[in-house]
């Protein structure tokens, strides 16, 4: 019983969609860290030039008083409830929508090259005496007994 269960667990951990997909979840994660280092690094930066200076990290909603200037760790850290962290939400959404975008456009090459091969063109129809003597030759085979 052991054996069998061995055996069937071995065909399917090591099926090859199995591994493929293991792959992708490996990549998808790493492609995930590199797009957040892209927003974190380099578009919020010029989001934050672009609004003069705001630093969306720090954008928060409390339910008591915070001093003014103070980010939402530090409030946080002073006791106060933190309510609403939207500027993580923001830089989340934003890191969001450039990941959806990347996505779709690999998707939509990898769906023309998949247009492309199938696409390919027919095979040209012989010249119209090879096609005679296929003919003919066929005849033949089923002439002979």
């Amino acid at each position: 019983m052991i054996k069998g269960l061995a055996k069937d667990f071995k065909e399917f951990a090591f099926k090859g969609n199995l591994v493929d997909m293991a792959v992708g979840i490996i990549i998808g994660g790493a492609f995930g860290t590199v797009v957040k280092s892209l927003v974190d690094d380099i578009f919020m930066p010029i989001v934050g030039y672009l609004t003069g200076g705001v630093d969306f990290s720090d954008k928060f909603l409390t339910l008591g008083s915070v001093p003014e200037g103070s980010t939402a760790k530090a409030a946080a850290e002073a006791g106060e409830v933190v309510l609403l962290t939207y500027g993580n939400f923001i830089t989340a959404f934003i890191s969001f929508l450039i990941l959806a975008f990347v996505l779709f456009l690999v998707i939509k090459k990898f769906m023309e090259a998949l247009r492309k091969e199938e696409e390919a063109p027919a095979p040209e129809a012989p010249a119209a005496d090879i096609a005679l003597l296929t003919e003919i030759r066929d005849l033949l085979k089923q002439s002979k007994p």
